[in-house]
């Protein structure tokens, strides 16, 4: 678990709270973020603790990822040196935030790459502190009382650190605790399958949820959330290492997929079984269970109704989204956990459904080895924490680790298949948002984050939906740097946000990285880039119609519009990826359902072509981009897939000849 060194401040796991970075880099570290992050009128300038807050969250890092931003602190204090003939550390205030400003505006596009990457930490660290967040307005409601353990996860639930060097049978081992996997092993349960499930994560709980993202993001994301696909531009792709995988950490939007998308997967992948009719009753009965329901207005927050307001004025179609979060109170922190228990992540809602079934879990048990006997899979081999071996002995596995993790393990087992397939054809919905400044409060953390959606444009690929966030990702959400950025930040309580993401026709891929890493490579095409500068200009367009100020827009060199005829500049200007800053949230398509064996990975049954008894049930599976949040249509895959798992133990022949 976590330690705490002062309230509020959580630090990473233990036992990596030492240095990480070095002095040196402590001392270019802070004179960065003096630079990037001036004092303004009631905002002071940050002090040594923000280097102190960085080093101890690349604490809980990898060590290639330390390294690597080691490396890009000292490109920028070079950059200073070549430039001004001075390092960073020994310019004046005025004259290093002269040189942020000028890497920030450069018309290089690595130099702005560099630049983000070494403030996005810096950034929220600032705004981290219950101080600052407290100067801008945002004073969280303390962590939940604590409430006694489920009985199902008392009696049913363990560390895998516990059981080092035991060999544990079941029927079916499921890896990862996401929407996929819980589904799949609650579903095997309720078929009277012995079932265990395994998490690399740990277990949280509403206590554990401080409403305060810059920790809660060093506890439930891999990687500290800093996951990042390597291209033109870098897009982070933060997600879950937690019981309930992602979903304990998404905004809890709920779509079912859209019918061309089905239409095209019949068509071109010749899957003919994936019809609206054969899913809607897997969807009925997840939509019951979760409780799925639109936005309700008492907690839809200021954002919702100045982007209705904006849609109203233009005529553009928009209404609230769905989610499966009854009862929820607005706390504005769906993706860090949610503080109130509305929200009916995995980890509240399959994963306790298949613990009371029987599952057992174990936490903390990274898979490495997938142990097979000739072309069968029999079980998996998990390191602990501490080195420790616990393996799982069984008819059957499914990996359900999501579409990063899972094809990388795949690979370091000799599994790619033939296809070549395996790790490629990555989606992951390239995400942007815009800001905008009212002369109102808005007061964007309160109320659901993801409240509403434009869908006047989703046919042309766009889906536009919420993005509120509290200051130290609202923080690391701007562009701007030095006075202006200040400037702005002491008007956070004025300022809205909105988000939108596309249906991308580029595609990436994952492969096996350095030190147990991700190497994830991904760079949008020129259709992507139409479809997200074509958003940008909605998203502008709907906030000068609801009133706004200004509009802070994702594109470098366009980032500020001052009113609505500014539109026109950012339409006529030359905008190419490297122009944008993004992020995203859905990988999917690398380990692609097939009717054969030399197109994909898994067949339409979720059964791995090379190895019986290895199942996928993730968002790996897709064909293609969803062009929605995906949560759903996994959860509806894993509950098809599971009749097909049992059949396989029933002594049934692949999908299609039963």
């Amino acid at each position: 678990m976590a330690t705490t060194d002062a309230p509020g401040e959580v630090l990473a796991p233990t036992p990596q709270n030492t240095p990480t970075l070095g002095r040196g880099t402590r001392r270019v570290l802070t004179a960065l973020a003096r630079a990037a992050m001036p004092a303004g009128e009631h905002l002071p300038a940050p002090d040594e603790e923000v280097a102190e807050r960085v080093e101890r969250f690349f604490a809980g890092t990898p060590a290639v990822g330390r390294l690597g931003y080691r490396l890009l602190i000292l490109v920028v204090q070079l950059g200073s040196l070549l430039s001004t003939l001075r390092p960073l550390t020994r310019l004046t205030p005025e004259r290093a935030q002269a040189f942020v400003e000028r890497w920030s505006a450069s018309r290089s596009f690595i130099r702005r790459g560099i630049l983000r990457a070494v403030l996005t930490p810096i950034k929220v660290a600032h705004y981290a502190s219950p101080e600052m967040c407290a100067r801008v307005g945002y004073v969280p409601e303390p962590p939940s009382a604590p409430v006694p353990l489920p009985r199902c996860y008392a009696e049913q639930m363990a560390a895998a650190e516990e059981h080092a060097g035991e060999v544990i049978d079941a029927e079916v081992v499921v890896v990862g605790s996401g929407p996929g996997g819980a589904v799949m092993a609650s579903r095997l349960a309720e078929a009277g399958v012995a079932v265990v499930l395994l998490e690399e994560g740990e277990h949280y709980r509403r206590q554990d949820f401080t409403r305060r993202p810059f920790q809660m993001s060093q506890l439930m994301y891999r990687d500290g959330g800093m996951t990042v696909a390597l291209g033109v531009p870098g897009i982070p792709v933060p997600i879950g290492r937690t019981v309930g995988g992602t979903s304990t950490i998404n905004s809890g939007t709920c779509y079912r997929v859209p019918g061309h998308v089905l239409e095209s997967w019949r068509e071109e992948h010749h899957l003919s079984h994936l019809t609206p009719e054969h899913l809607a009753p897997h969807y009925d009965e997840l939509e019951r269970f979760l409780k799925v329901q639109p936005v309700a207005d008492a907690v839809k927050g200021k954002v919702a109704e100045v982007i209705a307001r904006g849609c109203e004025a233009l005529g553009y179609s928009h209404h609230p989204l769905m989610r499966n979060a009854e009862g929820c109170e607005g706390s504005g922190v769906c993706c860090f956990g949610c503080p109130t228990g509305a929200k009916q992540s995995m980890d509240l809602s399959f994963v306790p459904r298949a613990l009371e079934r029987g599952v057992r879990l174990f936490t903390g048990a990274r898979v490495e080895t997938i142990l097979r006997e000739g072309r069968r899979a029999t079980g998996v081999v998990a390191r602990t924490a501490s080195g420790g071996a616990l393996t799982v002995k069984a008819s059957a596995v499914v990996l359900a680790c999501g579409s990063l993790a899972t094809p990388v393990l795949l690979m370091k087992n000799g599994l790619a298949g033939a296809s070549g397939a395996l790790g490629n054809n990555l989606t992951i919905h390239p995400a942007a948002k815009c800001g905008a400044l009212f002369d109102e409060e808005i007061r964007l953390w309160e109320g659901v984050p993801q409240a509403h959606t434009i869908d006047h444009f989703h046919d042309e690929g766009l889906l536009f939906e919420g993005a509120s966030v509290p200051p130290d990702y609202g923080a690391m959400a701007l562009a701007q740097v030095g006075s202006r950025f200040t400037e702005i930040m002491e008007q956070y309580a004025h300022l809205a946000f909105f988000g939108f993401l596309i249906e991308d026709s580029g595609t990436g891929k994952v492969r096996p990285g350095p030190g147990g890493s991700l190497r994830i490579q991904y760079s949008a095409n020129q259709q992507d880039v139409e479809r997200l500068k074509r958003g940008t200009q909605i998203l502008a367009e709907v906030f000068f119609a609801a009133g706004a100020r200004k509009v802070f827009t994702p594109v470098a060199g366009v980032d500020e519009l001052e009113d609505a005829r500014e539109i026109e500049r950012l339409k006529a200007s030359d905008i190419r990826a490297k122009h944008f800053e993004l992020s995203a949230f859905h990988p999917l398509g690398t380990c692609r359902m097939s009717v054969g064996p030399e197109r994909g990975v898994i067949d339409p049954g979720l059964e791995h072509w090379d190895l019986d008894g290895l199942f996928v049930s993730d968002g790996s599976i897709f064909p293609s981009s969803l062009v929605v949040n995906p949560q759903m249509t996994i959860m509806a895959m894993a509950s098809d897939g599971a009749r097909n798992v049992a059949d396989r133990l029933g002594g049934a022949g692949r999908w299609g000849t039963h």
